[in-house]
């Protein structure tokens, strides 16, 4: 198939496109603005196998020119994960997540819908169930975002749920991920957020002596030992998630939603001891006062994924996760 891969520099989207190069024969287009990231994988990319990989620096607000690359491709299927994704940022510039994450989108599906791609997958969050009464969370738990980031991408859900119900021919598939973590096994491509955000990196980076302490936010929750417990999934895993999702839909699969997660979890603390011991190095770690709208779990029902798609994760360990992050981070 032509597979079209939007935000496929990114860190999630560059692993999918690695392993659609590695594992299939699918014809490869990856459009990105290269904006959001320290970090270039194309040229790791299209080394893997030139003659199935094209790259075009766009960001998907020129209309124009993505139509104009549909227009040239003539692809069978979308992978869309090109987005804004911090929470705090959404909070303090929501119309930037509004414009970027869903009118952006909505106008990526209305150029499916009119060039006849009848399979879509779509990029999103756990965050779209904001601060969840039931856990573990499943699909059905109702979703009530917090913040701009986790409603930007809500609407660009409901978009697609209304496409497919307009155009007989259109179905996706949504992807809510839980924690994303680690880099490709064989360190070639890995996380490279500018600004970094998510707790894995920064408390890799204080392993590595590139910060003074790591703070951990709240030690009184409760958890039994206090801390946040998170559900955390491989990006490899996570990748491959993304591949059973277009099998699925490729075998005639109707639209659906899965949650990717390991349907366990691990504390900001045992996260923190992880570290330690892949790296063998005793940093220094700081308890501080919790940050507003932290939840004390999020775990994800993986329930649906499993018997639904052929998904069986590889990497559902805290210590391989770890030393992969870590590994990706003191190769740069």
């Amino acid at each position: 198939m032509k597979i079209l891969v939007t935000g496929g520099a990114g860190y999630i989207g560059s692993h999918l496109v690695k392993l659609l190069l590695e594992t299939t024969e699918h014809e490869v287009t990856v459009i990105d603005s290269m904006i959001g990231g320290s970090f270039d994988p194309i040229p790791i990319l299209e080394a893997m196998a030139p003659e199935r990989m094209d790259f075009y620096r766009v960001d998907l607000s020129d209309t124009d020119e993505i139509e104009r690359i549909f227009c040239e491709k003539d692809f069978d299927a979308v992978i869309h994960f090109a987005a804004h994704l911090q929470v705090g940022e959404s909070v303090e510039r929501p119309l930037k997540y509004y414009l970027n994450n869903t009118a952006n989108t909505a106008n990526l599906i209305d150029i499916c819908a009119r060039y006849g791609v009848s399979k879509f997958i779509f990029s999103s969050t756990a965050a779209v169930y904001g601060e969840p009464k039931e856990m573990p969370i499943s699909e059905t738990t109702p979703t009530a975002p917090i913040n701009p980031y986790g409603s930007s991408k809500l609407m660009s859900e409901k978009i697609l749920e209304d496409t497919a119900k307009a155009y007989s021919g259109f179905r996706y598939t949504i992807l809510r991920y839980f924690n994303v973590a680690g880099c490709d096994p064989l360190v070639r491509i890995g996380e490279a957020h500018e600004p970094e955000t998510h707790l894995i990196p920064l408390i890799v980076d204080a392993a590595l002596g590139r910060r003074e302490s790591i703070r951990i936010f709240g030690d009184d929750y409760d958890t039994p030992d206090g801390t946040c417990i998170r559900d955390y999934v491989h990006v490899e895993d996570l990748a491959r998630a993304h591949i059973s999702a277009l099998n699925y839909l490729t075998d005639g699969g109707d639209s659906e939603i899965f949650n990717v997660g390991y349907g366990h979890g691990y504390s900001v603390k045992e996260v923190v001891e992880a570290v330690k011991k892949v790296s063998g190095v005793d940093f220094a770690v700081e308890t501080v006062h919790r940050r507003a709208g932290d939840p004390a779990m999020l775990i994800a029902d993986n329930s649906k994924i499993l018997s639904r798609l052929s998904w069986r994760p590889e990497y559902d360990d805290m210590e391989t996760i770890c030393r992969h992050a870590y590994e990706w981070a003191r190769s740069r």
